[in-house]
């Protein structure tokens, strides 16, 4: 039986509502109650993400907030009592064409203003540090960047940690209920609606990643976040060494990282259309397959092991909504356009402060906003695969 009334309400169990959960507990926040509708905390978004980490991106402000997340997940074993996989391989961004080296150089220079060590390589380096790769398979990799302190760690064991430890600080976290509307009564968030009922409280934080836009409209808001279907494969094992690099082509949006001795790959079809689409598109995976075996010949031989879909969580100019809503009370941290994983940590402090201290100061987050979107939006993100 869920509890009558709370001080803070989560929607969502994936890693920003889990995260969040925490940090407000850690913050002393009072009855915090967060309800995932899933049987799993994890299970959405979260559970079906590729697991990458890293600092290199075109804005200064997922440059600062990767930073500190990825500092948090450094730690995350020793102070949240619970290993991550972290595999710090550094991702390999290939290139291959003029407009997008000129793009990358400008970005590369912000990220080394912030202390970010990117690394500019060229054809004879790459093929060095990547020698499964085919540089010459059309369009051809002309330049590339790299930083190790990018990687991968796994999803699911960073939500187990959160999900722990504010636990342990006194949160009341749920699986299996679905919140169904955010209940509004002039102007002010008076509880949520479930499928275990009612529930009254003055604060809704809302994380439900790709499924955030409709019950952000039960409670009259407009929230530009949209799902967008996107996919994996995953081989046996190849012989692939751990410290493989995370590999992005970037001007085909496909990618490759190490996965228990073989290749997770993925590739994001620019065809397909916004909904909460979650059966495998097998014709987009052999042409996505196609284009993996000419970049990574190797594939060319390799057995199937799995493969899935997931939801990117989109905004029209791919950078996260964070703060407050139009309506006293209800507050969201959503639309991370495929980097929520990486940035969960620092986002669930960063929502925290905004609940409670009535702003974030960690990171100034000032441009990711809702109320851009009422001036026409912000120039975005553009290191979005």
């Amino acid at each position: 039986m869920l509890p009558p009334t709370a001080d803070i309400v989560i929607i969502g169990g994936g890693v920003m509502g889990t995260s969040a959960a925490y940090h407000l507990a850690r913050r002393r926040a009072g009855r915090i109650l967060l309800l995932e509708k899933a049987p799993f905390f994890g299970q959405g978004a979260t559970g079906t993400c590729a697991g990458g980490i890293r600092h290199q991106f075109s804005t200064a402000v997922n440059v600062r907030l990767s930073t500190l997340s990825i500092r948090m997940l450094e730690r995350f074993p020793e102070e949240m009592e619970q290993e991550i996989g972290l595999n710090q391989c550094g991702y390999l961004f290939l290139l291959s064409s003029p407009t997008t080296v000129a793009l990358f150089r400008e970005h590369v220079a912000m990220q080394h203003s912030l202390g970010i060590a990117t690394e500019w390589l060229d054809v004879d380096e790459i093929a060095r540090r990547a020698p499964l790769i085919d540089l010459s398979a059309e369009p051809a990799i002309v330049a590339g960047t790299f930083y190790g302190r990018d990687g991968l760690c796994d999803p699911h064991s960073v939500v187990q940690g959160y999900v722990k430890q504010a636990r342990r600080l006194g949160a009341d976290l749920r699986t299996n209920v679905a919140v169904t509307a955010i209940r509004v009564e002039s102007g002010r968030v008076v509880g949520v609606e479930t499928t275990a009922g009612f529930v009254a409280t003055g604060t809704v934080l809302l994380t439900a990643g790709p499924w955030s836009a409709p019950l952000a409209a039960t409670a009259g808001i407009d929230l530009p976040v949209v799902p967008l279907r996107r996919q994996i494969v995953v081989t046996r094992p190849l012989g692939i060494p751990r410290d493989m690099p995370f590999i992005i082509d970037f001007d085909q949006s496909l990618y490759f990282h190490y996965e228990t001795g073989g290749i997770l790959t993925g590739m994001s079809n620019p065809h397909e259309t916004p909904g909460e689409k979650l059966e495998v598109d097998q014709a987009w995976t052999l042409f996505h397959l196609e284009r993996a075996m000419a970049r990574m010949p190797l594939l060319e031989r390799a057995e199937l092991l799995t493969q899935w879909a997931g939801l990117y969580e989109v905004t029209p100019d791919s950078q996260p909504i964070i703060g407050p809503l139009p309506v006293t009370g209800l507050f969201t941290c959503a639309g991370f356009s495929g980097h929520g994983f990486m940035q969960g940590p620092i986002c669930g402090l960063l929502i925290a402060e905004d609940i409670l201290d009535g702003g974030a100061t960690t990171v100034d987050i000032a441009e990711l906003r809702y109320e851009r979107f009422l001036r026409g939006g912000s120039a975005g993100e553009k290191h979005v695969v």
